[in-house]
Formats: C-alpha cells, structure tokens, sequence
C-alpha cells in the first residue's frame, strides 16, 4: 500500500519535531516515522521506578528559550511549561574547604555578591565586566544559530565592526579558547572552573580554539535562564506532538524508515513495521536522525555508495562524551551551602580545571577518568511531579568516557564506574551514596543502542571548530541538504547550530523544505 504526503520526517527527536511541526502549521501533510515505541530521542522521559518520571536523555534546556520557537509554535498552549533554573548553576563548597560555594542566578547583582563572598571583590567586578562584554556576542552567537549558516549571514551576525577591528576582535573573542577567555577576566581558579566546567559540557576541551562562546553563552542566562520543562525534559516532545496532530500530522511509533530512494519528483520512503515493509510516497523527505544514520538510508536507496564512504571517513563523531546516573534517593545530595532550594540548577562539582582535563586526556587513552568530572542535578526540587512524596530525583551526568574502551566492555565497566561517580559525588555531599534507592546507569555503548547516539556521542558530531557552523558535519552537508537530493533536508544534533536543546536544526530544515514545496507541482506516484 502506497500513502502520499508532503513530508516524510524520519525520527521524532526533538529538532524533527519541530521541523514537522512548521511545516503541518503551513497546511503540509506530515508524517512522522519514529523506530522507537518512545516518542522525542533524547529529549524524552519515562518511568524508569516506581512513581519516577526519569529523563533518558537532555535535562535542562539551556539554548531553546531563546530560540522563540516555543512561541512561534504557541507551545504554551499544548502544555509545555517552564521553571526557571534559578539558581542556573552552583559551584559548591569544594571537599575539604570552607568558602563558601558560588550560586549563578538570573540575577546579575546577586550573583556578583555570591562571586564576592566566595572569590573576592576582584573578581565579582571582573564577572560583571564578563557579562556585559559577552552578553551581546552570546546574542550574536544564537542569532547565527537561527539561520542556514552561509558567510554572509555569518559575517552579519559576528561582526559588530568592520574592517582590520572586526578581524581582531573575532581572534580574541569568538575563536578563541575557553581557557583564553577565563585567563583574560579571571584570577580565582575555582571560578574559573566553574565557568570552564560549564562551557564544557559540549565536548571540547576549553583549551580548543573556538571554545570562548560557549563559556561566554553563559552571559546570557542573566537574561534568560535554563528552564526545566515541568513533567520532565519530555514534556517538550509531549507539547510538540499536540501542536503537530492538531494541525494534522500522524506519528508512527515503532516504525523504523529503511531506506530512501528518489522516486520521479518525490521520495519512496521504506518503513517497516508491525505489518511489515510498506513504501511512502512524499514529495520532500526531513531527516532528523543521526547523519550517518540518514546516509545509510540513502546508500540503501541506491544513493552513490563510493560518496557515502567519502563522507563517513571525514565526520568526526569523537571518541565519546559521557555516561549518565538516574537515581531514586531519600534525600537531595547534602552540598554545604547549598540546600535543596538553591539547587535549580547545573551542579558543576569541579575546583580546578586541570581536573576537567586529566578527565578528557583519559578519555583520549581510551581509558575511564582516574577522578570523574560530575554534573548534579536534582530537579525534584523545583518540580515534585517527577518522584514520589518524600523522595527525589537525581541525574549525575559525568565527563570525559571513551565510547571503545581499552582492553575492557561497557558491560564488564558499568556498575563499577558508576560506582566511583557516586564517591566522587559523595566527596561533595557527604552521605549521598547512603540515600540512594534506584539506579539507572547509561553508558556510551547504551545511549547508542537506546537513543541511537552513535558513538556514544550526545552530540551527534564533535562541537570542535572545525565542527561547526560552516563546516558541520562536513562542508558539503553543511547547509542541511545532500548533494543530487533534492527535496530532502536534514535536521538534529548532527547539523548546524549542533548538539543541545534547541530546535533551530529542524526550523531551518522546516523552511527550506517550504521552498521546495513551493516550487514543487503536485504530482501522483
């Protein structure tokens, strides 16, 4: 049986979504095919305990409140609604110390006065001198985000001045290193770590070129902070796939696309199921899955096999990012200074940074870090709906793990390393390990088998330079189309802008399929 429809998306992560749903707002018929029985990839949640509402993937969504597509799509309406993380980030008192921890919050004066009990007067002004020079470049940043990266959009969005200034200023600011950027406005180590710790959660080591702005990024969270998606990371799939069906778009679960193949003006689009293999008839195809998952669709479809091997030789997945604790506790992680109430936010439980990077060299030997690097976040807090009465929910998310171990499994490692990332969390909040009741352990091998994170890599492809912006994943995919398909457009962490909760991935894959629509006659199969 052949079906037709305007757009074929394949996957139902959330840049996906967001594309379909665009586009079912312009009147397109839309359908969705998702491989898993678990709507949204990596933004999605579950029951992974009794009375827990468990995130699989992302947690806190940093970039999409200021993407505006929550707005553009009136997801308000369907549900979705945010808390504040506020504080957004809190470095606690270190193992063994007495100064008191550093709480990010929206507010810039608050936060100045928490840098200033914790780190001096120096460098609370030196914060604030920070935030006013970056906030306008993190802007700048999110605007070149929101669009198909081209040099033209690029130069208009990073370039406040011209001539020989511009180029000085883009050397010292937005292709700099992250180290660079810390060293420049920064004494106290501890904050710099801090904000180091932040910075690298997308990867790179701050010692990369390029890694200024995601550090600078955070300058911006005074304006607009993290939000927590009450009911879990999940509720945006849940807002997302209510504004699509309203405007007559179908999600098929369990129904994985596997192959695509040029068809006259359109796409056969194979999927499988329950019911066996059936073909799609679309007029335009949105891909929303991994790049290399979308290459191997094509390769099945009879794409130019020699050119899919190019492509797969040159994307740079990267060895791996992190593995992940779900956890079930009694109680929240007893930080010193800072009771439940102040954690909002990102708990980033690092001191120095050459921690951050004895973790990543590991990682590079193949090897588990000899000290994990832990992210707390216990959002139990702010929204009760995802424990039960009287417990809490808290996510460890740890830095650097290789996805190939040396000389070793995942499923020999797992229990043990999870084991140590709850010491090394413990050493922070004394007694942690003793209110733990479930645990739900995710490794690279298994964010790759259950999310389908190759490589075990959250991010799709490394967010390094050489990774981004012009040049992600490589330069001839990087405007989200595929050389000799037209009609399709690719979407999802592997594309421009890249990994995290944003969306803008699938808005921009949403309007160039409206142009293809546009120039498209209608035709039958």
């Amino acid at each position: 049986m052949s079906i037709e429809v305007d757009v074929a998306v394949v996957g139902s992560g959330h840049n996906a979504l967001v594309g379909a749903a665009y586009l079912a707002a312009q009147g397109r018929s839309v359908a969705v095919f998702e491989a898993d029985t678990v709507p949204g990839g990596a933004v999605s949640t579950v029951e992974r305990f009794p009375g827990y509402r468990v995130d699989r993937g992302s947690s806190a969504h940093l970039m999409f409140r200021h993407t505006g597509i929550a707005e553009d799509l009136d997801l308000t309406a369907h549900g979705l609604r945010y808390l504040d993380c506020d504080p957004w980030a809190f470095a606690p008192t270190p193992p063994g110390g007495t100064a008191p921890p550093i709480l990010f919050r929206k507010d810039l004066d608050a936060t100045v006065d928490s840098i200033a009990a914790a780190c001096g007067a120096r460098e609370a002004a030196a914060y604030r001198r920070f935030v006013a020079d970056w906030t306008p470049r993190a802007r700048a940043t999110m605007t070149a985000f929101g669009a198909s990266p081209s040099a033209p959009r690029l130069g208009r969005a990073f370039w406040p001045t011209k001539g020989r200034a511009s180029l000085t200023q883009m050397s010292r600011t937005y292709l700099a290193s992250g180290d660079q950027l810390l060293d420049e406005y920064f004494d106290d180590e501890r904050l710099k770590a801090a904000l180091a710790w932040f910075g690298a959660q997308s990867g790179p080591a701050m010692s990369e070129p390029g890694t200024a702005p995601m550090i600078g990024f955070a300058a911006l969270l005074h304006t607009l902070p993290p939000g927590r998606a009450v009911g879990g990371s999940g509720a945006l799939t849940a807002a997302l796939l209510s504004r699509l069906a309203s405007d007559g778009g179908t999600v098929a679960l369990g129904t994985p696309v596997t192959a695509l193949r040029r068809s006259g003006p359109g796409w056969a689009v194979i999927v499988g199921g329950p019911d066996g293999a059936r073909t799609v008839r679309a007029r335009t195809v949105l891909a929303g899955c991994h790049v290399l998952t979308t290459l191997g669709l094509l390769e099945r479809g009879g794409y130019d096999a020699a050119r899919v091997a190019g492509w797969r030789r040159s994307i740079q997945v990267g060895p791996g990012v992190g593995m992940v604790l779900r956890l079930g506790t009694t109680a929240p992680p007893a930080f010193t200074g800072v009771p439940l109430a102040e954690q909002a936010g990102l708990g980033l439980l690092t001191a120095d940074r050459g921690h951050l990077a004895r973790a990543r060299g590991d990682m590079l030997a193949g090897d588990p870090p000899r000290r994990p690097a832990v992210l707390a976040m216990t959002f139990s807090g702010i929204d009760p709906s995802i424990a039960p009465a009287g417990r809490h929910n808290t996510t460890l998310w740890a830095q650097w793990y290789p996805y190939a171990l040396r000389g070793t499994d995942w499923a020999a490692l797992a229990e043990a390393e999870a084991d140590r990332i709850v010491t090394e969390t413990q050493r922070w909040a004394p007694g942690f390990a003793e209110s733990i009741e479930h645990r739900f352990v995710q490794t690279p091998a298994t964010l790759e088998s259950e999310l389908g994170l190759l490589g075990g890599n959250v991010m799709h492809v490394e967010m390094a330079l050489h990774n981004m912006l012009l040049f992600r994943p490589v330069p001839e995919l990087a405007g989200a189309r595929i050389p000799d398909a037209p009609g399709l457009a690719l979407a999802g962490a592997s594309m421009h802008p890249g990994g995290g909760v944003n969306g803008s991935s699938g808005r921009i894959a949403a309007r160039l399929l409206a142009r293809d629509l546009g120039h498209l006659a209608r035709w039958r199969p």
